[in-house]
């Protein structure tokens, strides 16, 4: 068995790869949600909104598009984006 599975920077990895995809899932299950119109009086719905707002807090209203469709797409599609690629930027800077 290879140093890297025993020190358990393999496992370190997968784990901050997987993070980083269940933030973007809930980013975009939230884009989705928006331009489906989901019910927002749903608590399943409203949580996922929170969830999202949270993780998209620094990129939240970063445009200033006239359409609201558009500043949800580009400001928690921004935050899913970067989540992946850092996440796994880092995940694979661990594993190696």
């Amino acid at each position: 068995m290879s140093p890297r599975y025993r020190n358990g920077t393999h496992s370190a990895g997968t784990v901050i790869a997987v993070v980083a995809d269940v933030m973007a899932f809930i980013l975009g299950l939230w884009i989705v949600m928006y331009l489906l119109d989901a019910n927002r009086g749903n608590d399943f719905v409203q949580f996922v909104h929170e969830a999202a707002r949270w993780l998209a807090g620094w990129s939240h209203d970063l445009f200033t598009f006239d359409e609201a469709w558009a500043r949800v797409v580009a400001g928690y599609g921004l935050a899913a984006v970067v989540y992946l690629f850092v996440g796994h930027a880092i995940a694979n800077r661990v594993r190696h």
